[in-house]
Formats: C-alpha cells, sequence, structure tokens
C-alpha cells in the first residue's frame, strides 16, 4: 500500500527525530561527563575569572569596538560623499581606498599600524589609537558602500523639495538625505558594529599590558594559565551578551524598516 505524501513527509520527519533522539542517547552512554566538565566548565576556574573578566576584558572589549566603530562611522560617510561626488577625482580616490580595505584582511592592517608604521617612521603610537585606526580604517570601507547604497535610496523627490526651498544641495544632503539614509542603513549598520566586536579579538597581536587584555586575550592568557578550556568558554560566552542584543536589535531595526516601507 503506496504512502499519501503527507504520510511520506511524516515518516522522513520521524526517521529523523528518532536519529536524533539515538545521538543524544549514544552520546550520553559515551561521553566522559566529569572529563568535559573539567575541560569545559571547570566552576573555580570561573570564580578565579570573575569580576576581572568583566571590569577589564569585557570593558575594553566594548571601548575598543566603540573606538572604531566611531573613527569608521565618520570616515565612511566622508567616503561615501565622495564616491557620489560629481568630482571624478574624489570618486577615484573613495573607490582606490574603499576597494583597497575591502580586499586586505584586517589582520594585516593591525600589523602595519601596530609595528610597520613604528618601525618605518620611528613614532610610538597609542594602544587605543592603533585600535582605533585598525579597525575604523577597515570597517569604513563598509560602512561606506552602506551608506552609499542608503544615500541613493532616498527619493530624489527629497532632494528637489529641498531645492525648491531654497536649500543649497549640501544643505540638502546634511538636513534632508543624510538623516534618511541613516534610517535606513541603521540594520546593516549594526550588523557592522557586531563584525567590529569580533574582529577587536585582532587586538592580541599588538602586545597589550594585562589592563589592555579584550576578552579574546584574556581567555588566551587564562587558558594557558589554568590549562583549561573554560576561559575561553567563558569569553565566548561574553561576546555572546554583545552580540545576541545587537543581533535582536538588527531584527527589530528590519522589522520596522519593512513595516515603515
Amino acid at each position: 500500500m503506496s504512502l499519501s505524501k503527507r504520510q511520506r513527509t511524516r515518516a522522513v520527519r520521524g526517521s529523523q527525530y528518532a536519529l536524533l533522539v539515538l545521538a543524544v542517547a549514544v552520546l550520553a552512554v559515551v561521553a566522559d561527563w566529569g572529563q568535559l566538565r573539567r575541560a569545559f566548565f571547570d566552576v573555580s576556574i570561573v570564580r578565579d575569572l570573575f569580576p576581572d573578566i568583566l571590569t577589564t576584558a569585557l570593558v575594553n572589549t566594548v571601548l575598543y569596538t566603540l573606538l572604531g566603530f566611531g573613527f569608521g562611522l565618520v570616515l565612511g560617510l566622508i567616503l561615501a560623499l565622495m564616491r557620489l561626488s560629481s568630482v571624478p577625482p574624489y570618486r577615484w580616490i573613495a573607490v582606490t581606498y574603499i576597494e583597497f580595505f575591502r580586499g586586505v584582511p584586517a589582520l594585516l592592517v593591525f600589523i602595519a599600524l601596530g609595528f610597520g608604521v613604528p618601525l618605518a617612521f620611528e613614532v610610538a603610537l597609542d594602544q587605543y589609537v592603533t585600535v582605533m585606526l585598525s579597525l575604523g580604517l577597515v570597517g569604513a570601507a563598509y560602512m561606506a558602500e552602506t551608506i552609499r547604497a542608503g544615500i541613493r535610496a532616498v527619493p530624489k523627490g527629497q532632494t528637489e523639495a529641498a531645492r525648491s526651498l531654497g536649500m543649497s544641495h549640501g544643505r540638502a544632503m546634511v538636513s534632508i538625505v543624510i538623516p534618511q539614509a541613516f534610517r535606513i542603513v541603521l540594520p546593516p549598520l549594526t550588523n557592522e558594529l557586531i563584525l567590529l566586536t569580533k574582529d577587536s579579538s585582532l587586538v592580541y597581536l599588538l602586545g597589550l599590558s594585562i589592563g589592555q587584555y579584550e576578552l579574546a586575550n584574556f581567555g588566551r592568557d587564562a587558558l594557558n594559565q589554568y590549562k583549561s578550556l573554560t576561559p575561553i568558554l567563558v569569553a565566548g560566552l561574553l561576546y555572546l551578551v554583545i552580540t545576541l542584543p545587537l543581533g535582536h536589535l538588527v531584527r527589530r531595526l528590519e522589522a520596522r524598516t519593512a513595516k515603515a516601507r
């Protein structure tokens, strides 16, 4: 007797659930839970990590991210306006910058600013300045394209209406177009903030002092000290404390933007 399409779908779904339950049962029997707990979630190590991982590593991670994002946002806006300029050299400069920094790994930018610039020019850059520039230079390339798309998405009638009221092109751009563009591109800009939060882990290349550690560097240092993956797990969970609310915010903003449209 042949099964109907709905019955076949239920049978396939049931077999998938059965396979999942079997895999979980085998794992529960075979796994050494005591060893896993010691390796991944040793409560005594967790107690030792706090409060330093919060007051130092988490705070520094947020600070590095905000410094890079703030610098990148300002530079990205300037690049977006240059990209839209009617002056060809401005467009060429913006396109060259954007293509270069979108193609170069952030790791290489950290090495160049952290070690190359001090060696080549014999200047000592502050660690926070180095982080801000490294994250901001790369982030600006992506944010510039996002902002440019947002500016182009603003109806031309908005600019025409502003010009008809006697506003100059620059005044119309600052007062009318850019605020509307930022409302459009707020979700992707928040995504960029999440990416910069994760890229802040590259700060470890700069050889920071303990007071300047971010989450990844703090976790790596504690891993070497305790010989356990618990610090890495805790650091990862704290990254989620930052990124999950931002991800939820992105979804809310996208839903609000779609509803407004």
